[in-house]
């Protein structure tokens, strides 16, 4: 692209100091990233963040992603100390059920605290990602009705929200939020096409044709099957053989390179292609 990918209005920035405040008042903390781009989702500023604290990786949004690289990313979160990952779909009824009994496992040692001195404290846990990864959705199905704001766009969520369970757990939803400075354009690019990054600040043309060759390179059959075209052209000249297919013209015969551009982009986000993460662990 021809200018540098970079997101991070003000609000996100309130966010990050809201949350290093709000830190202190949990007892662990609820990571929800986008199976689609896991390793992409991982937000350096919060490293800091996590640490002391019990951390559950949630890979949301498994339906739309690769499944033998998400069961190996849940594999490698596993391992890490006092962390333990779940694949979910949080848009299923119920799905968030497991959550609990990992939040009590990971918080054991605070609940047998509690009991022995016969406490009766809600285990806390604060909810954090980038943005449009799911976090308000998780917290809904784990509410079990609709007590969060969800939205299918980054910046939906944009102030911290207690949520109380009936299980006894307080979950504070937080605005999905970035880093400044994103210097691996490809991650940005990555994090635009799950949209966790604005559309409007993207070049769309730009950003279809890094995922035409994507899907090329590493879900050709699956591109294959979705669009009938069964030659491995540039992705300039892929798209443009898209588009005339498609009938995606405009006057004088010219391609409408914005249209076929957006379509191929909104396949993608909704799974039309295929189960595709962006993000390569084999």
């Amino acid at each position: 692209m021809a200018n540098n990918i970079n997101w991070f209005p003000g609000h996100m920035a309130k966010s990050l100091n809201v949350m290093n405040t709000e830190i202190k008042k949990v007892d662990m903390v609820i990571y929800v990233l986008d199976a689609r781009a896991p390793l992409s989702c991982l937000n350096p500023k919060f490293d800091s963040l996590c640490e002391g604290k019990p951390v559950l990786y949630v890979l949301n949004k498994v339906d739309m992603a690769d499944d033998s690289i998400s069961v190996n990313v849940k594999n490698i979160l596993s391992k890490k100390q006092n962390s333990d990952c779940v694949l979910l779909n949080s848009t299923e009824s119920k799905s968030s059920k497991i959550i609990e009994s990992i939040m009590k496992k990971l918080c054991s040692k605070k609940l047998e605290k509690n009991e022995r001195k016969q406490l009766n404290i809600p285990l806390r846990a604060m909810v954090i990602g980038v943005p449009n990864c799911g976090k308000s959705t998780l917290i809904n199905n784990m509410c079990g009705i609709k007590k969060t704001k969800t939205g299918d766009k980054a910046g939906v969520t944009r102030g911290k929200q207690w949520v109380a369970l009936k299980n006894g757990f307080e979950i504070l939803d937080t605005p999905g939020t970035l880093w400044p400075n994103l210097e691996d354009q490809d991650v940005a690019k990555k994090l635009c096409l799950i949209g966790s990054i604005k559309d409007e600040i993207v070049d769309i043309n730009e950003l279809s044709l890094y995922l035409i060759d994507y899907l090329q390179n590493y879900y050709y059959t699956k591109f294959v099957n979705r669009y009938n075209i069964d030659k491995k052209d540039t992705p300039l000249e892929t798209l443009e053989c898209l588009a005339q297919k498609k009938h995606f013209l405009i006057k004088g015969g010219e391609i409408d390179y914005d249209r076929v551009c957006a379509m191929i982009v909104d396949d993608f986000r909704k799974g039309r292609i295929g189960k595709i993460t962006l993000d390569r662990i084999i």
